[in-house]
């Protein structure tokens, strides 16, 4: 079997580090699967989601020059049904996603329907709001009030 870049094929995990998971593809190849493309949610232990000699799908990201080769187990997956995304089982430290922290006093829309760059125009939209109100807010204090030598 020729590896390309874009295919997907089987194959066999045959080490786990912090870091990722090696999978053996076929004819003596090995890739590396990084930690961030084995499944579609926040992966903190690896282990949890692999194990050594399990079989698994991934597909060919990249094949470099000295013939090392990046792959991702989630891009060989099929997409989930609908446009929302696995939740991640298990305890998560995580409580509250990102576009709930930004959102401020204004509704924002559901942060599942939303893109990251989405979800970073609001918070940069936001952040101007909070920087100017903050601005003039300094500004009022330093202009319109008394001065400290005793006089208006």
């Amino acid at each position: 079997m020729q590896a390309e870049v874009g295919a997907i094929v089987e194959g066999k995990v045959t080490g786990l580090t912090e870091f990722g998971a090696f999978v053996e593809i076929g004819e003596g190849k090995t890739g590396m699967v990084h930690i961030s493309e084995v499944v579609l949610v926040f992966v903190n232990n690896i282990r949890d989601y692999l194990t050594i000699n399990q079989e698994v799908k991934v597909k060919i990201l990249n094949i470099g020059e000295d013939g090392k080769m990046s792959l991702a187990i989630k891009k060989a997956m099929e997409p989930p049904q609908g446009s929302q995304r696995p939740k991640p089982q298990g305890n998560n430290r995580r409580s509250s996603s990102p576009a709930n922290v930004w959102q401020g006093t204004k509704a924002a829309p559901s942060a599942e329907n939303q893109t990251f760059e989405d979800m970073m125009a609001r918070f940069k939209q936001i952040s101007d709001e909070k920087i100017t109100d903050l601005k003039r807010s300094s500004e009022s204090k330093r202009s319109g009030g008394y001065s400290r030598r005793g006089g208006r």
